[in-house]
């Protein structure tokens, strides 16, 4: 089992560094911003087949992870950069932070897959537990597959129960996704990048505090309100 784990560590690292040399601009922050803004938007303008307006608007903070890859033989691992934006006291949307998500699976299968990944924290708690630097999907929140629909009802039992709804749009389509053990962490790096201040922290870039907000990120947070009805 040791050897095992330890693999699955390797894919996920091989994984991470291939991303950091890929031609998508793992390294430019602002196209991962206007990536997650696309995102968002595409998903969003599926008909009949977006992300409900209701969890949106009662949200307490939305994560995108664009172009997130899985790679699998017999062991499967995720790797993927994306931002998260949080509400703010008076209900507006925050300044984005930046986020890697990383996982790992065991099981017969092989393969490889690009996937855009969507993130609904629905309580102050779930967002706590992120904003804290790092966390577990499953472990330190609950997490299910969101459901799928605009007009989807909001009462059913994964709605009650679960803090986090994730999403993933694959080959065109879009659906629920459980990411169970998948951990998020801050990437400080290409936070402080983007906002071009050195050791800036999550709560700061959340406040507005000191924070000279790039275009890439307002637009972000435009598209938020639009699809949260505000």
């Amino acid at each position: 089992m040791g050897r095992i784990l330890l693999a699955a560590c390797a894919l996920i690292l091989s994984i991470s560094g291939a991303c950091a040399t890929s031609s998508f601009a793992w390294g430019d922050e602002t196209s991962r911003v206007s990536s997650a803004t696309q995102v968002m938007t595409e998903i969003m303008s599926i008909p009949e087949g977006g992300i409900p307006e209701t969890l949106l608007r009662d949200a307490a903070g939305i994560a995108v992870f664009p172009g997130l890859l899985k790679a699998s033989f017999i062991l499967g691992a995720r790797y993927g950069e994306g931002i998260l934006s949080v509400r703010t006291p008076d209900r507006a949307w925050s300044n984005p932070v930046f986020y890697r998500l990383m996982g790992g699976s065991i099981g017969w299968q092989i393969g490889a897959q690009s996937t855009d990944i969507i993130l609904v924290f629905r309580t102050i708690r779930s967002m706590d537990a992120v904003t804290g630097g790092k966390f577990t999907l499953g472990a330190d929140a609950s997490v299910a597959a969101g459901p799928v629909g605009r007009h989807a009802e909001a009462s059913t039992d994964i709605l009650l129960r679960s803090e986090i709804l994730s999403y993933s749009r694959s080959r065109g389509l879009f659906a629920g996704l459980s990411l169970e053990g998948a951990a998020i962490q801050v990437n400080y790096g290409a936070t402080a990048t983007f906002y071009n201040i050195p050791a800036v922290v999550p709560v700061q870039v959340f406040n507005g505090t000191g924070i000279q907000v790039p275009s890439a990120a307002e637009q972000f947070k435009q598209t938020l309100r639009r699809y949260s009805g505000q």
